[in-house]
C-alpha cells in the first residue's frame, strides 16, 4: 500500500513577525505558492508570510494532521521556539528543500 508523506510547517514574515502553521504533501511546491502569492487573498499573501521558518516530516499525511493540529493549538511562544530551535538566526529555509 502507497502511502503519502506529510509535512507540518511554519512560515513567517519577519523575525518574531506574522506566523503561519501549515500541513501538505509537497512541501516545496506549496512553499513556493506561498512565495509568489498564488492564492492572492490568502492569509500569507495579505500579511506577506513568505520564509519558510520551521518544518517536520511525516512517513504518513495523517501523522502531519495531527501534528499540525498540535502545534497551531500551542501558544505563539511554542511556535517560535520551534522555530529557534531548528533555525537560530530565522532564516528563508525555502533554498535547503
Amino acid at each position: 500500500m502507497y502511502t503519502k508523506k506529510g509535512y507540518v510547517y511554519i512560515m513567517f514574515n519577519k523575525r518574531n513577525g506574522t506566523l503561519y502553521v501549515g500541513m501538505t504533501s509537497f512541501l516545496k511546491r506549496r512553499v513556493y505558492e506561498h512565495k509568489t502569492k498564488l492564492h492572492s487573498k490568502s492569509f500569507t499573501a495579505r500579511y506577506d508570510v513568505d520564509k519558510l521558518g520551521y518544518f517536520e516530516e511525516y512517513p504518513m499525511v495523517i501523522d502531519a494532521i495531527a501534528r499540525e493540529k498540535q502545534i497551531k493549538g500551542g501558544s505563539r511562544a511554542d511556535k517560535i521556539a520551534l522555530i529557534e530551535g531548528m533555525n537560530p538566526n530565522w532564516e528563508d529555509l525555502y533554498d535547503l528543500l
